[in-house]
């Protein structure tokens, strides 16, 4: 009998032995935007980093120990009840980023069953991080499904 496909769990990615894993560490809007831009995505007011950390439920942030640099990062945002919201998924482009952003994921999905299991969690991704989602349950756009987004100016 075959185990049903959400059953079956993809291997715990492991980091490099010079990278680590921080949730407290708070990056500034500096750093992130250079790892956002790294990675082909658009970078953001740096004075709204702080409040959007703020108000984010937690963030994940990837270090490389050699280059004193932030290498991967992940915040997520929750309504408390339903909904989880993963954002700003980036890891550095380079030879390790498939492993760092499968790490991201993980322990993003990890954090999100332990704190708020049932809800269900919606990301806007880059190209790069698909291998990743989908080896973690993730849907390409289920049933047709688009994400929208509206720039308040």
């Amino acid at each position: 009998m075959a185990l049903l496909p959400f059953r079956q769990q993809a291997a715990v990615p492991r980091l490099p032995e010079r990278y680590s894993v921080s949730m407290e560490f708070v990056p500034d809007g500096n750093s992130i935007n250079a790892l956002l831009e790294d990675c082909g995505d658009q970078p953001h007011p740096v004075e709204r980093w702080p409040l959007a950390l703020q108000r984010s439920i937690w963030h994940l942030s990837i270090l490389d120990s050699e280059e004193q640099r932030l290498v991967g990062f992940v915040r997520a945002t929750s309504d408390q009840a339903l909904n989880a919201n993963l954002w700003n998924l980036a890891a550095a482009s380079g030879p390790d980023q498939a492993r760092l952003l499968e790490v991201l994921v993980h322990r993003s999905l990890a954090c999100l069953r332990r704190d708020l299991p049932g809800c269900s969690i919606s990301i806007a991704a880059p190209a790069q991080a698909l291998d990743a989602l989908k080896s973690r349950g993730f849907i390409l756009d289920p049933g047709g499904i688009r994400a929208m987004g509206l720039r308040l100016r």
